[in-house]
């Protein structure tokens, strides 16, 4: 009982900070669950057995940075392109430590590590497996598709993080989680099998940089539809007509605009939520195939597979169909 309990309080308190920041809880749960069904059956049926883990854990590196004001947390979630450089992408450094010895601690920390955070997970996470530790491997699993996950957010990749430099306040919050939440039941998230990844530093800053092509488009369509409406037609208005702040004090955008803009990003959201999926499925992948393909089949009782096998069949089905239901499969625990 006492551990529903801590469940249910750490589920609650999740969603109160994942629908504000990153992909929302909508968008970072959605993005771990579908790559459980794009593996590989060997790994399938153990990543299902604990799908229930790796869906409320993909919101915890969030709950660790905004409630613990981790900055070393903070600074794995982002990259500021712009601030490293000409080339930015092409003149990283190959390691952290190197990043550290030519930028300093204080510099990375207000700029971003996510470049180098990513691969760093996959070592650890391909350690897990070649030594067969479940709850590492769980654990290092959920957490890292969380971290690709930011790495497809375009302003996680620039250093207009919220449009702050651009009169935009809010569109982070708007675009990873107001405009999922009110359209991803819609959103095609069947994304194939895995493909195996040669290179993982060149796949990470790859992803990275294709993100942050993005970040100029979504912010200059905002700018456009904006032109010449209303506050109350961009805003939700509270019950004394003015905009109405989120927790955190960020705007909330009207319905009528969220369509609107939705609209004009013309699938841009469902594309990387998408993309996230694929690669979120690849890295588990990839890290289990270095790993030598360990057995994953006996880190479980026989008795959690079996129960669990006409839901994974349910699910699997639904997911080649494009939806990923989120009703947990019978948990271990």
């Amino acid at each position: 009982m006492r551990t529903k309990k801590s469940f249910l309080l750490l589920s609650l308190l999740v969603g109160s900070i994942s629908l504000v920041y990153a992909w929302g809880a909508w968008g970072h749960q959605h993005i771990n669950r579908a790559a459980i069904f794009a593996l590989p059956a060997e790994m399938r049926v153990f990543f299902f057995n604990h799908a229930d883990f790796l869906t409320q854990e993909s919101d915890m590196p969030d709950v660790r940075k905004h409630l613990y004001h981790d900055r070393d947390e903070s600074a794995r979630h982002f990259i500021n392109l712009e601030e490293y450089g000409p080339g930015m992408m092409d003149s990283l450094p190959l390691t952290l430590q190197d990043a550290t010895a030519k930028f300093g601690t204080p510099f990375l920390q207000k700029n971003g590590t996510l470049p180098w955070f990513i691969p760093m997970l996959m070592d650890s996470l391909t350690k897990a497996f070649r030594e067969r530790r479940k709850l590492d491997i769980l654990f290092l699993s959920a957490n890292l598709g969380h971290y690709i996950g930011d790495a497809h957010m375009p302003l996680h990749t620039s250093v207009n993080h919220d449009g702050l430099k651009t009169g935009q306040r809010g569109i982070h919050g708007f675009w990873e989680g107001q405009i999922p939440e009110m359209f991803g039941d819609g959103y095609n998230l069947y994304t194939g099998t895995p493909k195996y990844i040669d290179d993982i530093t060149r796949e990470t800053r790859r992803m990275i940089a294709a993100t942050y092509l993005l970040a100029d488009s979504m912010l200059l369509i905002d700018r456009r539809l904006k032109e010449g409406l209303p506050e109350n037609k961009i805003y939700k208005l509270d019950a004394e007509g003015h905009i109405a702040k989120s927790f955190y004090g960020d705007p909330v955008h009207s319905k009528e605009y969220a369509i609107k803009y939705h609209a004009a990003l013309n699938g841009m959201v469902e594309r990387q939520l998408r993309a996230a999926i694929r690669e979120t499925a690849s890295f588990w992948y990839t890290a289990w195939v270095n790993a030598g393909k360990p057995d994953l089949g006996n880190l479980d009782p026989k008795a959690l597979t079996q129960r669990n096998q006409s839901a994974l069949a349910r699910d699997l089905r639904r997911w080649k169909q494009g939806k990923v239901d989120m009703i947990n499969p019978d948990p271990e625990y």
